[in-house]
């Protein structure tokens, strides 16, 4: 049996992984609620985001929380710019067409990141990627618990702007009634590039949580993807409190299982998850019946 100790520890890191888990998540089921498309190219779009924070730390020498302010911005433009000028034009109108451009998207970022920087796992060093801190009795790393709390501040940001600004509230008419919020004037194109690009600012600042205490080469992203389906799938599919809510319980099974069953085995529990729910809740958690 565990010392009540190292469960509370376990747990504690589940939850701040966690978070970070359900940052990225927020952005996939962003974009789901307004397109109504998973996006294939989520994680490729993740590995941009890491080695962009990786050089700006190598060439500028600025540290990865210092590059919030210019990495948000720069993955919000290159979503827009993705969706209003790329997937916008190629799929015509056809939601199963955008399918297999993020999918192509996807395809063209890993070779790219390949050919440009191979398939070498990079890493930086920060004064505090080692240091640690004492929560409950429980050491937990500093870069994890700067992530947790910095992930529920951006989620929080972006719950507020869904839920009390105009454009919150032009993206929740076009995920209700699309036809209808372009009858009553409003540019459903901008609000779909606009969405893109806020999906993908989420993975901008994510990266600049995660880097500090994690690496970066081509595939980081594949293994993160699909935990954020999971966590969307469980929230419930364009539930942002759900995918807030499953991207903890995601990270609390992860590490929990990690304790029990040794690391490389830690996530066999997400999904066990993600098969009972299609199996009994389909709608997730927070999701309405279709």
């Amino acid at each position: 049996m565990l010392e009540p100790s190292i469960l509370l520890a376990s747990a504690l890191n589940g939850l701040t992984t966690g978070a970070v888990y359900a940052l990225i998540a927020l952005g996939l089921t962003l974009i789901y609620g307004v397109l109504h498309i998973i996006n294939f190219a989520h994680g490729a779009a993740l590995m941009v985001a890491l080695y962009g924070v990786y050089y700006l730390h190598q060439r500028l020498g600025l540290d990865p929380y210092v590059s919030l302010p210019i990495m948000v911005p720069a993955m919000f433009a290159a979503g827009y710019a993705l969706q209003r000028l790329v997937i916008g034009r190629a799929s015509h109108g056809k939601e199963e067409n955008v399918l297999l451009v993020t999918l192509g998207i996807a395809i063209v970022l890993e070779n790219l990141a390949l050919f440009l920087f191979k398939s070498d796992t990079q890493t930086i060093d920060t004064p505090y990627t080692f240091s640690t801190m004492n929560i409950l009795g429980a050491t937990i790393s500093v870069p994890k618990v700067v992530a947790f709390a910095g992930a529920l501040v951006v989620a929080g940001l972006l719950l507020l702007l869904v839920g009390r600004t105009d454009l919150g509230r032009a993206i929740r008419a076009i995920a209700k009634e699309r036809q209808g919020a372009r009858l009553v004037g409003i540019d459903v194109d901008h609000v779909f590039a606009m969405s893109f690009g806020i999906g993908l600012a989420c993975l901008g600042a994510a990266a600049c949580f995660l880097l500090p205490a994690y690496y970066v080469n081509p595939q980081v992203g594949n293994g993160f993807v699909l935990i954020a389906f999971t966590i969307v799938v469980l929230g419930g599919m364009g539930s942002f409190l759900g995918a807030l809510l499953g991207g903890l319980i995601i990270g609390l099974v992860e590490s929990i299982g990690g304790l029990w069953l040794g690391e490389s085995l830690g996530q066999i529990g997400i999904f066990l998850i993600f098969i009972a729910v299609l199996l009994f809740r389909p709608q997730g958690l927070f999701g309405a019946r279709a």
